[in-house]
């Protein structure tokens, strides 16, 4: 069983308000998407790496990862319209090159602090259940906003009965790329909001919770950058201490 990472990087950025796109943001010299790429490289669980690009941006990914050692590095591929159609295009690259029962791992590329131990427990899950997706407890109140006063609220959700879950997210590949071309197919669980895991339940197929960690933020306005930078910081304090 081999591991393939998909790596999302076919945002614009807009909101982080720059003239480049966010994961190509240099943060101490280096870009944003490549402290992600290098999470996959060093991590001996993942053996290649597709990247999902912005059109326009493939020469500088390829040049960045030759740079900085990426060489994991199979693949550059062009991303969609939506998120959905970025993910998709990132699997049906890795048809003909994965086999039925090798993992496939989605993640953010403007999520660079994802951790050893996270990636871990991902594949492991995802090899004895068939997909795993990194998830934490919710950890605030939520109440449900009454429908006919919105500024009220007679009913709340307990926090017990919630997880929050991002990426890395595992599946096994058969799994994955039946899932997209009969998502696709059918429309569901494609447009807005919906990520592969929504989109999987959609389908009908039942989801299994790994570790996560609250450092694996994504990286999506200004804030979320200098929060970047502190943990970066945070990082090199306490190695020379």
């Amino acid at each position: 069983m081999r591991t393939h990472a998909i790596i999302i990087a076919g945002g614009s950025g807009s909101r982080m308000g720059q003239d480049i796109p966010k994961q190509f943001i240099n943060v101490y010299d280096k870009p944003v998407l490549i402290y992600t790429l290098e999470s996959f490289q060093r991590h001996p669980d993942v053996d290649d790496i597709v990247v999902v690009c912005i059109d326009g941006w493939h020469d500088v990914v390829w040049a960045y990862a030759k740079q900085f050692g990426i060489s994991k590095l199979t693949q550059v591929v062009s991303g969609g319209s939506t998120g959905q159609e970025s993910i998709r295009n990132g699997v049906y690259a890795l048809e003909g090159v994965a086999a039925p029962d090798d993992l496939a791992i989605i993640h953010d590329g403007i999520r660079p602090l994802v951790a050893p131990e996270v990636l871990a427990d991902v594949v492991r899950v995802a090899a004895e259940r068939g997909n795993a997706v990194t998830s934490l407890p919710y950890n605030e109140q939520i109440f449900v906003v009454d429908e006919a006063d919105p500024a009220t609220t007679t009913q709340f959700i307990p926090r017990e009965t919630l997880r929050r879950v991002s990426t890395p997210q595992a599946y096994r590949f058969d799994l994955l790329d039946g899932a997209y071309h009969e998502a696709f197919e059918r429309e569901v669980g494609i447009y807005g909001s919906h990520y592969t895991n929504t989109m999987m339940v959609e389908l009908g197929h039942r989801l299994y919770f790994a570790a996560g960690s609250d450092k694996n933020i994504k990286l999506t306005t200004k804030d979320d950058l200098e929060m970047f930078k502190a943990y970066l910081k945070q990082d090199e304090d306490t190695w020379l201490k």
